[in-house]
Protein backbone atom coordinates (compact mmCIF):
# COMPACT_ATOMS: atom_id res chain seq x y z
CA UNK A 1 0.00 0.00 0.00
CA UNK A 2 2.65 2.45 0.54
CA UNK A 3 4.34 1.80 -2.70
CA UNK A 4 1.24 2.58 -4.32
CA UNK A 5 0.76 6.26 -2.49
CA UNK A 6 4.41 7.10 -2.94
CA UNK A 7 3.64 6.03 -6.79
CA UNK A 8 0.45 8.07 -7.17
CA UNK A 9 2.23 10.93 -5.25
CA UNK A 10 5.52 10.97 -7.38
CA UNK A 11 2.36 11.13 -10.52
CA UNK A 12 0.33 13.82 -9.16
CA UNK A 13 3.93 16.45 -8.59
CA UNK A 14 5.64 14.68 -12.22
CA UNK A 15 5.66 17.74 -14.60
CA UNK A 16 4.25 17.12 -18.26
CA UNK A 17 5.79 18.12 -21.04
CA UNK A 18 4.80 21.96 -22.89
CA UNK A 19 2.99 21.38 -25.62
CA UNK A 20 4.89 23.79 -27.84
CA UNK A 21 7.80 21.81 -27.66
CA UNK A 22 8.12 18.48 -29.48
CA UNK A 23 10.55 16.28 -27.98
CA UNK A 24 13.88 16.24 -29.57
CA UNK A 25 16.09 13.01 -30.16
CA UNK A 26 19.08 14.86 -28.13
CA UNK A 27 16.98 15.26 -25.22
CA UNK A 28 15.54 11.78 -25.58
CA UNK A 29 19.02 10.31 -25.95
CA UNK A 30 20.02 11.69 -22.49
CA UNK A 31 20.06 9.09 -19.61
CA UNK A 32 17.67 9.61 -16.87
CA UNK A 33 15.68 12.36 -19.28
CA UNK A 34 18.87 15.24 -18.03
CA UNK A 35 19.48 17.62 -21.20
CA UNK A 36 22.67 17.73 -22.68
CA UNK A 37 25.29 20.04 -21.30
CA UNK A 38 25.13 22.42 -24.58
CA UNK A 39 21.74 22.85 -24.15
CA UNK A 40 22.29 24.36 -20.62
CA UNK A 41 24.50 26.80 -22.54
CA UNK A 42 21.92 27.36 -25.18
CA UNK A 43 18.94 28.41 -22.91
CA UNK A 44 21.11 30.78 -21.46
CA UNK A 45 21.02 32.55 -25.18
CA UNK A 46 17.57 34.09 -24.35
CA UNK A 47 18.92 35.77 -21.45
CA UNK A 48 21.54 37.08 -23.06
CA UNK A 49 19.60 38.49 -26.29
CA UNK A 50 17.40 40.41 -23.69
CA UNK A 51 19.64 42.24 -22.30
CA UNK A 52 22.08 42.85 -25.02
CA UNK A 53 18.15 45.52 -25.48
CA UNK A 54 18.52 46.82 -21.91
CA UNK A 55 21.32 48.54 -22.71
CA UNK A 56 21.63 48.82 -26.17
CA UNK A 57 20.37 52.67 -25.98
CA UNK A 58 22.95 53.48 -23.66
CA UNK A 59 25.69 55.21 -25.96
CA UNK A 60 23.00 56.57 -28.31
CA UNK A 61 21.26 59.11 -25.31
CA UNK A 62 23.95 61.90 -26.49
CA UNK A 63 22.37 61.79 -29.72
CA UNK A 64 18.69 61.41 -28.40
CA UNK A 65 19.77 64.54 -25.79
CA UNK A 66 20.63 66.62 -29.42
CA UNK A 67 18.16 65.90 -31.36
CA UNK A 68 14.78 65.49 -29.46
CA UNK A 69 16.51 68.11 -25.89
CA UNK A 70 16.14 66.61 -22.36
CA UNK A 71 18.00 67.18 -19.42
CA UNK A 72 20.29 64.89 -16.88
CA UNK A 73 17.12 64.84 -14.64
CA UNK A 74 15.03 63.49 -17.76
CA UNK A 75 17.88 61.27 -19.24
CA UNK A 76 17.91 59.60 -15.83
CA UNK A 77 14.37 59.24 -15.72
CA UNK A 78 14.02 57.74 -19.08
CA UNK A 79 16.67 54.92 -17.69
CA UNK A 80 14.95 54.74 -14.87
CA UNK A 81 11.27 53.38 -16.07
CA UNK A 82 13.04 50.56 -17.52
CA UNK A 83 13.38 49.41 -13.64
CA UNK A 84 9.64 50.31 -13.14
CA UNK A 85 9.11 47.86 -15.65
CA UNK A 86 11.28 45.64 -14.58
CA UNK A 87 10.09 45.19 -11.34
CA UNK A 88 6.21 45.29 -12.07
CA UNK A 89 7.44 43.02 -14.01
CA UNK A 90 9.07 40.51 -11.50
CA UNK A 91 5.97 40.85 -9.65
CA UNK A 92 4.13 38.87 -11.96
CA UNK A 93 6.57 37.22 -13.69
CA UNK A 94 8.13 34.70 -11.13
CA UNK A 95 4.87 33.56 -9.71
CA UNK A 96 3.30 33.03 -12.89
CA UNK A 97 6.74 30.79 -14.51
CA UNK A 98 6.74 28.52 -11.26
CA UNK A 99 2.98 27.74 -12.29
CA UNK A 100 2.20 27.98 -15.56
CA UNK A 101 5.88 27.18 -17.25
CA UNK A 102 9.07 29.18 -17.83
CA UNK A 103 7.83 29.21 -22.17
CA UNK A 104 4.48 31.05 -20.99
CA UNK A 105 6.39 33.85 -19.83
CA UNK A 106 9.37 33.87 -22.35
CA UNK A 107 7.38 34.19 -25.36
CA UNK A 108 5.64 37.47 -24.41
CA UNK A 109 8.83 38.91 -23.36
CA UNK A 110 10.54 38.38 -26.43
CA UNK A 111 7.40 39.56 -28.14
CA UNK A 112 7.82 42.83 -26.17
CA UNK A 113 11.24 43.37 -26.67
CA UNK A 114 10.77 43.04 -30.42
CA UNK A 115 8.10 45.87 -29.91
CA UNK A 116 10.66 47.73 -28.14
CA UNK A 117 13.34 47.84 -30.58
CA UNK A 118 11.06 49.09 -33.03
CA UNK A 119 10.16 51.96 -31.27
CA UNK A 120 13.95 53.03 -30.20
CA UNK A 121 14.32 52.68 -33.84
CA UNK A 122 11.69 55.32 -34.70
CA UNK A 123 12.14 57.52 -31.51
CA UNK A 124 11.45 60.73 -32.26
CA UNK A 125 9.83 62.15 -28.63
CA UNK A 126 10.62 61.34 -24.98
CA UNK A 127 7.32 59.89 -24.85
CA UNK A 128 8.48 57.08 -27.21
CA UNK A 129 11.72 56.38 -25.01
CA UNK A 130 10.42 56.68 -22.00
CA UNK A 131 7.53 54.07 -23.41
CA UNK A 132 10.11 51.48 -24.97
CA UNK A 133 12.64 51.76 -21.90
CA UNK A 134 9.47 50.68 -20.00
CA UNK A 135 8.82 47.36 -22.41
CA UNK A 136 12.05 47.11 -22.30
CA UNK A 137 11.86 46.80 -17.89
CA UNK A 138 9.30 44.34 -18.49
CA UNK A 139 10.72 42.01 -20.84
CA UNK A 140 14.20 41.73 -18.70
CA UNK A 141 12.07 41.01 -15.50
CA UNK A 142 10.54 38.13 -17.66
CA UNK A 143 14.32 37.17 -18.40
CA UNK A 144 15.88 37.41 -14.71
CA UNK A 145 13.13 35.23 -13.29
CA UNK A 146 11.87 32.90 -16.09
CA UNK A 147 14.97 32.58 -18.39
CA UNK A 148 17.49 32.17 -15.51
CA UNK A 149 14.91 29.47 -13.67
CA UNK A 150 14.64 27.72 -17.43
CA UNK A 151 18.48 27.38 -17.31
CA UNK A 152 18.42 25.63 -13.73
CA UNK A 153 15.67 23.54 -14.85
CA UNK A 154 17.50 22.71 -17.94
CA UNK A 155 20.92 21.82 -15.75
CA UNK A 156 18.93 19.70 -13.38
CA UNK A 157 19.56 18.73 -9.83
CA UNK A 158 23.60 17.56 -10.56
CA UNK A 159 24.34 20.59 -12.18
CA UNK A 160 22.98 23.86 -10.30
CA UNK A 161 26.38 25.53 -9.63
CA UNK A 162 27.24 25.23 -13.67
CA UNK A 163 23.38 26.89 -13.93
CA UNK A 164 23.86 29.74 -11.72
CA UNK A 165 27.21 30.74 -13.53
CA UNK A 166 26.00 30.47 -16.92
CA UNK A 167 22.53 32.44 -16.02
CA UNK A 168 24.36 34.95 -14.47
CA UNK A 169 27.63 35.76 -16.64
CA UNK A 170 24.56 35.46 -19.35
CA UNK A 171 22.74 38.49 -18.36
CA UNK A 172 25.76 40.46 -17.73
CA UNK A 173 27.66 39.35 -21.14
CA UNK A 174 24.27 40.69 -22.63
CA UNK A 175 24.13 43.71 -20.55
CA UNK A 176 27.97 44.45 -22.41
CA UNK A 177 27.08 43.02 -26.10
CA UNK A 178 24.35 45.82 -26.18
CA UNK A 179 26.05 49.37 -26.03
CA UNK A 180 29.30 47.70 -27.62
CA UNK A 181 26.77 47.36 -30.70
CA UNK A 182 25.68 50.50 -30.06
CA UNK A 183 28.53 52.57 -30.01
CA UNK A 184 30.35 50.89 -32.97
CA UNK A 185 27.77 50.77 -35.09
CA UNK A 186 26.14 54.21 -34.69
CA UNK A 187 29.94 55.37 -35.49
CA UNK A 188 30.12 53.71 -38.56
CA UNK A 189 26.95 51.80 -39.84
CA UNK A 190 24.17 54.28 -41.48
CA UNK A 191 21.50 55.12 -39.32
CA UNK A 192 22.71 55.82 -35.90
CA UNK A 193 19.88 54.98 -34.00
CA UNK A 194 18.46 52.43 -35.95
CA UNK A 195 21.30 49.75 -36.98
CA UNK A 196 21.80 48.72 -33.54
CA UNK A 197 18.09 47.58 -33.12
CA UNK A 198 17.82 46.17 -36.15
CA UNK A 199 21.00 43.64 -35.17
CA UNK A 200 19.15 42.95 -31.88
CA UNK A 201 16.05 42.15 -33.40
CA UNK A 202 17.59 39.39 -35.13
CA UNK A 203 18.76 38.58 -32.40
CA UNK A 204 15.63 38.16 -30.49
CA UNK A 205 14.38 36.11 -32.92
CA UNK A 206 16.69 33.55 -32.67
CA UNK A 207 15.93 33.58 -29.07
CA UNK A 208 12.26 33.15 -29.53
CA UNK A 209 13.49 29.62 -32.27
CA UNK A 210 15.72 28.81 -28.64
CA UNK A 211 12.71 28.84 -26.15
CA UNK A 212 10.22 27.12 -29.04
CA UNK A 213 12.71 24.23 -28.48
CA UNK A 214 13.55 24.31 -25.00
CA UNK A 215 13.42 21.29 -23.02
CA UNK A 216 11.76 22.42 -20.31
CA UNK A 217 9.06 21.14 -18.88
CA UNK A 218 5.54 22.46 -17.12
CA UNK A 219 4.18 21.88 -13.60
CA UNK A 220 1.23 20.27 -13.08
CA UNK A 221 -0.49 21.88 -10.12
CA UNK A 222 -1.00 25.96 -10.41
CA UNK A 223 -0.16 26.66 -6.81
CA UNK A 224 -1.35 28.78 -4.63
CA UNK A 225 -1.94 32.46 -3.30
CA UNK A 226 -2.07 35.63 -5.03
CA UNK A 227 -0.42 35.85 -8.94
CA UNK A 228 0.48 39.45 -8.38
CA UNK A 229 3.03 40.01 -5.47
CA UNK A 230 5.56 40.70 -3.62
CA UNK A 231 8.66 37.92 -4.65
CA UNK A 232 9.15 35.85 -1.27
CA UNK A 233 11.36 32.81 -0.77
CA UNK A 234 10.49 29.73 2.12
CA UNK A 235 11.50 31.10 5.33
CA UNK A 236 14.74 28.99 5.27
CA UNK A 237 15.92 30.98 2.48
CA UNK A 238 15.45 33.80 3.47
CA UNK A 239 18.99 34.82 5.36
CA UNK A 240 20.24 33.65 1.35
CA UNK A 241 18.14 36.15 -0.45
CA UNK A 242 19.21 38.96 2.12
CA UNK A 243 22.62 38.34 1.69
CA UNK A 244 22.72 38.26 -2.16
CA UNK A 245 20.92 41.29 -2.03
CA UNK A 246 22.56 42.76 0.62
CA UNK A 247 25.99 42.91 -2.31
CA UNK A 248 24.01 42.67 -5.63
CA UNK A 249 22.07 45.37 -4.86
CA UNK A 250 24.92 48.29 -4.45
CA UNK A 251 27.10 45.88 -7.16
CA UNK A 252 24.22 47.25 -9.67
CA UNK A 253 23.53 50.20 -8.89
CA UNK A 254 27.33 50.76 -9.37
CA UNK A 255 27.04 49.30 -12.88
CA UNK A 256 23.40 51.60 -13.55
CA UNK A 257 25.26 55.01 -12.80
CA UNK A 258 28.17 53.92 -15.29
CA UNK A 259 25.29 52.86 -17.97
CA UNK A 260 23.54 56.24 -17.04
CA UNK A 261 25.05 59.43 -15.73
CA UNK A 262 29.03 57.21 -17.50
CA UNK A 263 28.45 58.92 -20.94
CA UNK A 264 28.22 62.35 -19.84
CA UNK A 265 30.77 62.14 -16.73
CA UNK A 266 33.17 60.61 -19.71
CA UNK A 267 32.17 62.97 -22.46
CA UNK A 268 33.12 66.28 -19.26
CA UNK A 269 36.12 64.93 -19.10
CA UNK A 270 37.28 63.66 -22.54
CA UNK A 271 35.78 67.09 -24.29
CA UNK A 272 34.50 64.34 -26.99
CA UNK A 273 31.12 62.37 -26.96
CA UNK A 274 32.58 59.41 -29.22
CA UNK A 275 30.14 56.73 -28.71
CA UNK A 276 31.82 53.85 -29.58
CA UNK A 277 34.06 54.88 -26.29
CA UNK A 278 30.95 54.83 -24.45
CA UNK A 279 29.62 52.07 -25.87
CA UNK A 280 33.48 50.37 -25.33
CA UNK A 281 33.42 51.10 -21.74
CA UNK A 282 30.15 49.87 -21.11
CA UNK A 283 31.01 46.77 -22.74
CA UNK A 284 34.43 46.23 -20.81
CA UNK A 285 32.85 46.89 -17.26
CA UNK A 286 30.20 43.81 -18.45
CA UNK A 287 32.86 41.82 -20.14
CA UNK A 288 35.09 42.05 -16.40
CA UNK A 289 31.75 40.87 -14.32
CA UNK A 290 31.16 38.19 -16.78
CA UNK A 291 35.24 36.73 -16.60
CA UNK A 292 35.33 37.21 -12.63
CA UNK A 293 32.29 35.19 -12.32
CA UNK A 294 33.89 32.28 -14.12
CA UNK A 295 37.42 33.35 -11.87
CA UNK A 296 35.72 32.65 -8.69
CA UNK A 297 33.27 30.39 -9.50
CA UNK A 298 34.81 27.62 -7.12
CA UNK A 299 35.20 29.97 -4.36
CA UNK A 300 32.89 29.59 -0.84
CA UNK A 301 30.07 31.66 -1.88
CA UNK A 302 30.26 33.83 1.30
CA UNK A 303 33.57 35.12 0.16
CA UNK A 304 32.58 35.53 -3.38
CA UNK A 305 29.91 38.28 -1.40
CA UNK A 306 32.63 40.01 0.42
CA UNK A 307 35.25 40.46 -2.48
CA UNK A 308 31.87 41.73 -4.40
CA UNK A 309 31.31 44.28 -1.54
CA UNK A 310 34.76 45.15 -1.78
CA UNK A 311 35.13 45.59 -5.40
CA UNK A 312 32.11 48.07 -5.43
CA UNK A 313 33.56 50.30 -2.53
CA UNK A 314 37.23 50.42 -4.20
CA UNK A 315 34.79 51.41 -7.57
CA UNK A 316 33.54 54.07 -5.86
CA UNK A 317 37.14 55.40 -4.62
CA UNK A 318 38.58 54.97 -7.91
CA UNK A 319 35.22 57.38 -9.40
CA UNK A 320 36.16 60.19 -6.45
CA UNK A 321 39.90 59.83 -7.95
CA UNK A 322 38.55 60.53 -11.26
CA UNK A 323 36.25 63.65 -10.63
CA UNK A 324 39.11 65.20 -8.33
CA UNK A 325 41.85 64.70 -10.67
CA UNK A 326 40.05 65.21 -13.70
CA UNK A 327 41.26 62.08 -15.28
CA UNK A 328 39.94 59.15 -17.78
CA UNK A 329 42.05 56.38 -16.23
CA UNK A 330 40.32 56.46 -12.93
CA UNK A 331 36.63 56.08 -14.31
CA UNK A 332 37.51 53.37 -16.54
CA UNK A 333 38.98 51.45 -13.13
CA UNK A 334 35.61 52.16 -11.51
CA UNK A 335 33.63 51.04 -14.45
CA UNK A 336 35.62 47.76 -14.21
CA UNK A 337 35.34 47.74 -10.58
CA UNK A 338 31.56 48.14 -10.71
CA UNK A 339 31.26 45.67 -12.75
CA UNK A 340 33.07 42.74 -10.62
CA UNK A 341 31.14 44.32 -7.58
CA UNK A 342 27.98 43.04 -9.86
CA UNK A 343 29.30 40.51 -11.21
CA UNK A 344 29.89 38.54 -7.85
CA UNK A 345 27.12 40.14 -6.03
CA UNK A 346 24.99 38.70 -8.41
CA UNK A 347 26.42 35.19 -8.76
CA UNK A 348 26.49 34.61 -5.04
CA UNK A 349 22.92 35.81 -4.77
CA UNK A 350 22.12 32.77 -7.28
CA UNK A 351 24.12 30.23 -6.01
CA UNK A 352 22.56 31.04 -2.64
CA UNK A 353 19.19 30.62 -3.49
CA UNK A 354 20.08 27.41 -6.31
CA UNK A 355 21.81 25.70 -3.69
CA UNK A 356 18.52 25.45 -1.78
CA UNK A 357 14.92 26.79 -2.91
CA UNK A 358 13.19 24.48 -4.52
CA UNK A 359 12.05 24.33 -8.11
CA UNK A 360 8.88 25.28 -8.07
CA UNK A 361 9.85 28.88 -6.25
CA UNK A 362 12.78 29.18 -8.00
CA UNK A 363 11.71 31.93 -10.55
CA UNK A 364 10.06 33.52 -7.53
CA UNK A 365 13.39 33.49 -5.78
CA UNK A 366 15.31 35.03 -8.63
CA UNK A 367 12.61 37.53 -8.96
CA UNK A 368 13.04 38.71 -5.27
CA UNK A 369 16.81 38.99 -5.41
CA UNK A 370 16.29 41.15 -8.43
CA UNK A 371 13.71 43.32 -6.82
CA UNK A 372 15.46 44.26 -4.33
CA UNK A 373 19.35 44.91 -6.60
CA UNK A 374 16.98 46.64 -8.77
CA UNK A 375 14.92 49.17 -6.41
CA UNK A 376 18.45 50.48 -5.19
CA UNK A 377 19.37 50.98 -8.60
CA UNK A 378 16.00 52.55 -10.29
CA UNK A 379 16.58 55.41 -7.64
CA UNK A 380 19.49 56.19 -6.25
CA UNK A 381 20.89 57.63 -10.30
CA UNK A 382 17.44 59.45 -10.80
CA UNK A 383 18.51 61.15 -7.47
CA UNK A 384 21.75 61.61 -8.23
CA UNK A 385 20.74 62.47 -11.91
CA UNK A 386 18.70 65.64 -10.23
CA UNK A 387 21.06 66.34 -7.94
CA UNK A 388 23.51 67.07 -10.73
CA UNK A 389 21.27 69.57 -12.59
CA UNK A 390 21.22 71.62 -9.28
CA UNK A 391 24.82 71.12 -7.95
CA UNK A 392 27.10 70.25 -11.41
CA UNK A 393 27.93 66.52 -12.25
CA UNK A 394 31.27 66.06 -10.28
CA UNK A 395 29.05 66.93 -6.97
CA UNK A 396 26.35 64.62 -7.73
CA UNK A 397 28.77 61.95 -8.70
CA UNK A 398 30.69 61.96 -4.96
CA UNK A 399 27.17 62.10 -3.24
CA UNK A 400 26.64 58.79 -5.09
CA UNK A 401 29.70 57.64 -4.18
CA UNK A 402 29.47 58.46 -0.28
CA UNK A 403 26.08 56.69 -0.30
CA UNK A 404 26.79 54.00 -2.22
CA UNK A 405 30.31 53.24 0.22
CA UNK A 406 27.67 52.92 2.94
CA UNK A 407 25.52 50.43 1.39
CA UNK A 408 28.29 48.59 -0.19
CA UNK A 409 29.81 48.33 3.01
CA UNK A 410 27.49 47.36 5.00
CA UNK A 411 26.45 44.49 2.87
CA UNK A 412 30.42 43.14 3.47
CA UNK A 413 29.69 43.37 7.25
CA UNK A 414 26.71 41.65 7.24
CA UNK A 415 27.96 38.91 4.73
CA UNK A 416 31.17 38.58 7.37
CA UNK A 417 29.25 38.29 9.88
CA UNK A 418 26.02 35.55 9.02
CA UNK A 419 28.70 33.40 6.86
CA UNK A 420 28.80 30.37 9.34
CA UNK A 421 25.32 30.07 8.91
CA UNK A 422 25.05 29.99 5.33
CA UNK A 423 26.54 27.02 3.81
CA UNK A 424 28.43 27.59 0.26
CA UNK A 425 27.12 25.74 -2.46
CA UNK A 426 29.36 22.95 -3.66
CA UNK A 427 31.27 23.23 -6.61
CA UNK A 428 29.85 20.84 -9.52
Amino acid sequence: MTDNVTTRQRQETEPEPEQSRPPTSSVRDTPAGVAPRWWVWLTAFPVAAIFALSNAATPLYVLWQRDIGFSQGMLTVIFALYIVGLIGSLLVCGVVSDRLGRKTVLFPALALALIACLMFATADSVLVLCTARLLTGIAVGAAVSAGMAAVTDVGGASRKRLAALLASTAMVLGAGLGPMLAGVLSELAPGPTVTVFAVEAGLLVLALLVVWRMPVSRPRSTGSGAWIRVPSVPKNDRLRLVLGIAVFAPGITATSFVLSLGPSLLASLLGSTNRMVAGGLAFVMFLIATAVQFAVQRMPVPRILQLGAVSTVLSMVAMAVAVFTNSVPPLALAALLAGCGQGMGQLGGLSLLNASVPGHRLAEANAGLNVGGYALAGTLPVLTGYLSDLVGLAAGTMTFGIVLVVLAGTGGVIVTATRDRVEPAPSR
